[in-house]
């Protein structure tokens, strides 16, 4: 049986039921109110045919209304839900970042820490490295300063040792002498084969 079927069966049952307690009712009063009564009773009659009628209409109407706003609240209702549980992950979520917030930070202080210890040991080294190799640069550009004043000192002392031996040979070489030793030079070139 359909709804609509059953809704019709129980507004029929209910007019008929209606139409029989005024009926007792008006057996009850008598002949004279009878007819009184009668156009009484069939205001009543006429009453519960449109009050019938009307709900017969809603009955028909409004159900499937109702049953749409219904469906459209399950869907909000679902879509709500939904949401809330997409919330409260997201809470879950930030709460437990929120614990470990602290651990976190703690951690990052600690490889901070670590890799500030490790650049200052990098950069200390890096320095010493400098300060070494600025150390043999320097030590090598002494001994080549030395070797160039070396060979300096030993020019001037070349020069100096040329200049007193020209000195002295000026004072010691007379023309005589000049003379005998040209006459020794040839004298051994002679005797060589070329």
């Amino acid at each position: 049986m359909t709804r609509n079927r059953r809704i019709f069966v129980v507004t029929s049952v209910f007019c008929v039921l209606l139409f029989c307690v005024f009926s007792v009712r008006a057996a009850e009063e008598g002949g004279s109110a009878a007819a009184g009564h009668a156009t009484e009773i069939f205001k009543r009659i006429n009453f519960s045919i449109v009050a019938g009628l009307i709900l017969w209409v809603f009955g028909k109407l409004l159900p499937p209304k109702f049953r749409a706003h219904a469906d459209s609240i399950s869907s909000a209702i679902a879509t709500a839900t939904s949401a809330k549980a997409e919330a409260d992950r997201q809470v879950r979520e930030a709460e437990a970042k929120l614990a470990r917030l602290q651990q976190e930070i703690n951690d990052l202080s600690a490889i901070a820490r670590r890799e500030a210890a490790a650049e200052g040991e990098r950069i200390r080294a890096l320095a010493k490295s400098d300060a070494q190799k600025v150390g043999i640069a320097a030590q090598a550009e002494i001994e080549a300063a030395e070797r160039a004043a070396r060979l300096e000192l030993k020019a001037l002392a070349a020069r100096l040792a040329v200049d007193g031996a020209e000195s002295l040979l000026i004072k010691q070489l007379t023309p005589a002498a000049q003379e005998s030793l040209v006459n020794s030079f040839v004298t051994s070139l002679e005797g060589r084969p070329n």
